[in-house]
């Protein structure tokens, strides 16, 4: 059994290990490399030893995930019971399923939250994230609108990802934010400065995502132009040129040393 922890000072209480489900419908690999059946057994294994924060969003593939996420807690006795679910809204899609830009309006928060819910086949969302700041729309409005939720049931818990100093204060002021999600690795430090002390400050939570630098800190990672087309590594800048080779000689474990294997070992529930 996994230990847990407490989100922000709201009294949300989740597994201190989260499983992110993005990879398996979504930014990593080929449709044709992924296996919902494996993908299934993750999870049911993941909730298994304790792991019961689950992570999902609108976005991955676009809808598929949290379908994805339904059926395997559909296949688990008391499945749903046993869980937190974290889930996000925030964009808009165009006829192909590719995002086509922020949309984080009131009315389509509403709409994007009723279809998580009927995708999830649940009654509630543990945690709600606003999946990036829309600058066309006042946060105000944005929490104002999740906070309705939360009045209405649907909603337990308010969240942000990827958000700035002003917003997470400005938020904060409307309806208490309990988690920040952000990218957070040994590789990535940027939320140290400024960013995680606010957090303190204002009693918020962070769950940091890509803790392994999307594979970066494994130690079986590639360059940018080995992976396949639509995978989220081949744009990333820490991946290209000379700013993967900057990047190995400073890995603590660029060849799969212990250091790599000990994470590997934790990734299933990362």
């Amino acid at each position: 059994m996994l230990t847990t922890r407490k989100l922000g000072s709201q009294g949300l209480t989740v597994s201190a290990l989260g499983l992110g489900l993005m990879g398996m419908s979504y930014a990593y690999g080929t449709a044709d490399e992924r296996d919902d059946r494996e993908s299934v057994a993750t999870i049911h294994r993941a909730i298994e030893l304790g792991c019961t924060f689950l992570d999902t969003a609108e976005a991955y593939g676009p809808y598929k995930n949290e379908e994805l996420l339904a059926r395997a807690l559909r296949e688990l006795e008391g499945g749903r019971d046993r869980v937190i679910i974290a889930t996000k809204f925030g964009f808009r899609f165009d006829e192909r399923g590719v995002i086509a830009g922020m949309d984080s309006r009131p009315a389509h928060i509403r709409e994007a939250v009723e279809g998580s819910l009927r995708r999830l086949a649940t009654d509630r969302i543990d945690l709600l994230y606003q999946h990036r700041v829309d600058p066309k729309v006042p946060i105000e409005d944005v929490i104002g609108t999740m906070a309705d939720l939360v009045r209405a049931g649907k909603v337990r818990y308010l969240g942000l990802s990827e958000a700035g100093e002003k917003t997470i204060r400005r938020a904060h002021g409307v309806h208490p934010i309990s988690a920040l999600q952000s990218e957070y690795s040994l590789w990535e430090r940027n939320l140290e400065p400024r960013i995680i002390p606010l957090l303190r400050e204002l009693g918020i939570g962070l769950v940091p995502f890509a803790p392994l630098g999307r594979g970066f800190l494994t130690g079986a990672v590639r360059r940018a132009e080995e992976y396949p087309e639509g995978d989220y590594r081949r744009g990333d800048p820490r991946y290209q040129g000379e700013n993967f080779d900057a990047n190995v000689r400073r890995s603590p474990a660029p060849s799969g040393g212990a250091i790599s294997k000990r994470m590997s070992a934790r990734q299933r529930c990362v």
